[in-house]
């Protein structure tokens, strides 16, 4: 099973918004849930007293027309009507009256249910029961609809405009064979709608307000991670030698002070750049004038013997000088990055090789547009086809965008290298067997030269043997620097 922390968002802004609302919604549905619980409870309450006052009223009436004589029952029922009717409208017809459809309602079968209990307990007597809306009763034998009787024999029996209400059917077998047919509202004629706890309608509005309350979230999160955001833009900048002005203040005081504590760390970082820039300068003055001072001196020396190996230790000493300044001068180019075509950069290396008549090749399989310092690039992609072509005859390079990256391959038809040496090659003045018997005046800066330009505009350097022999280079630079022309 996958931890928790896989399935988060990866950004803070996407975390706090999911939090936010999760927990909006939480609420909201226990609220809900709550809210609909305590409206079940009222509408069962109400429930038991419509169908008790009903029960009793029902019970009341049967009991009357039980006891009238058969002749008589039509006569009562003509003179209610003849004064407008009753809450009850009553029939007696021939047979048992199918009632459908009835009112598919959850509580149905409980107001039925209801109504029957209290029914046993007055008469003892079975009473069939049905719930419907006006117009799927039938009366009389089936042949006229209820709705179509006259209005003032049922204005007080149900209610047909503007919302039509369901009506209580009871029948009830009469001793000539004959059934009792009585039709009624309820006290209270709708109360089935008002047990609508999780209706649609409060769907609707659970989901307009989260729909509010999630905007309103969703603008209120990204105000306070912009900060955030902009400090991130601003230390990535800062590490790829982009000037950027100062990070602004957010208003938060947490925030505030981190981007205090970063302009304070930018500014020792540059001082300490600044400081390192001078040191080596000064010690390329100061160091070049004792050297060449010693060489005078060594010049003076009758010993032969003596005299080689004073020059050997001197020239070793500038090399290494040298090469000290090199790395600092190459690594601290002071260039405005700006964006490079690196096929076209990659093509004109070669063509400076071929001059020279060495074997490079050149494949561009993607055209792209990388923000960065165009003379370190150069430097640092010429060091490294350099090095394929001094070590391993010839080289191979291609171009291309693999993933998230852009990718630079470069590859040498040399011997290649145990896989232990190749961290090696990184250091300062590592130079492996084979690398002395091929150039043995070079000093093993070029590719750590490589790598720290590499590492300075967002990318990474990484060697390995390629499998057909010799070794590969891939230098990977992330693709959000870059722009891909069609």
């Amino acid at each position: 099973m996958r931890p928790i922390k896989a399935w988060l968002p990866k950004s803070l802004f996407a975390r706090l918004l999911l939090v936010m609302l999760t927990g909006i919604s939480l609420a909201q549905l226990s609220t809900s849930l709550i809210w609909a619980s305590q409206v079940r409870s009222d509408s069962r309450a109400r429930i038991n007293e419509n169908a008790q006052y009903m029960a009793v009223s029902l019970a009341s009436t049967i009991r009357y027309f039980q006891a009238l004589p058969d002749n008589v029952r039509p006569i009562v029922i003509e003179q209610q009507r003849e004064v407008g009717g009753s809450r009850l409208f009553i029939s007696v017809n021939q047979t048992r009256l199918p009632i459908e459809p009835e009112v598919n309602d959850p509580w149905r079968a409980p107001l039925l249910g209801a109504i029957q209990t209290q029914l046993k307990a007055e008469i003892d007597q079975p009473v069939q029961l049905a719930l419907a809306m006006p117009s799927a009763v039938r009366l009389y034998d089936e042949r006229i609809p209820l709705t179509e009787m006259p209005v003032r024999w049922i204005r007080q029996s149900l209610v047909l405009e503007p919302d039509p209400a369901p009506i209580v059917v009871a029948q009830v077998p009469l001793d000539n064979g004959h059934w009792l047919y009585l039709a009624t509202l309820m006290p209270d004629p709708y109360i089935l709608d008002r047990d609508r706890g999780l209706a649609p309608e409060r769907w609707w509005s659970l989901g307009a307000t989260l729909f509010v309350v999630g905007v309103l979230c969703f603008l209120f999160v990204r105000w306070q991670t912009r900060p955030l955001r902009r400090l991130a833009e601003a230390a990535d900048a800062f590490g790829r030698g982009v000037e950027e002005p100062p990070v602004s203040a957010s208003g938060m005081r947490e925030l505030d002070a981190t981007a205090e504590a970063f302009e304070a760390m930018k500014l020792r970082i540059q001082r300490y750049l600044d400081d390192r820039e001078r040191l080596f300068a000064a010690i390329s003055h100061d160091l070049r004038t004792p050297i060449t001072r010693l060489r005078i001196q060594a010049e003076l020396i009758d010993d032969d013997s003596l005299r080689a190996s004073l020059d050997e230790d001197l020239e070793e000493l500038e090399m290494m000088v040298k090469g000290a300044l090199q790395t600092v001068r190459d690594t601290d180019i002071h260039e405005d990055p700006r964006p490079v075509d690196l096929g076209a950069l990659l093509l004109k290396i070669a063509d400076e090789r071929r001059v020279a008549a060495q074997s490079v090749s050149v494949t561009v399989s993607d055209a792209v547009d990388y923000v960065g310092k165009p003379l370190a690039l150069k430097r640092s992609l010429a060091n490294l086809i350099d090095n394929a072509i001094q070590y391993g005859d010839r080289a191979e390079v291609s171009l291309a965008v693999v993933g998230d990256s852009v990718e630079i391959r470069i590859r040498d038809h040399g011997p290649g290298l145990p896989d232990s040496d190749l961290s090696k090659l990184f250091k300062p003045y590592s130079r492996l067997d084979h690398g002395r018997a091929r150039n043995a005046g070079g000093m093993g800066l070029g590719l750590g030269i490589a790598q720290s330009i590499v590492h300075a505009h967002g990318g990474d350097l990484l060697l390995a043997n390629h499998p057909s022999g010799g070794l590969s280079v891939r230098v990977r630079l992330p693709l959000i620097y870059a722009v891909r022309r069609l």
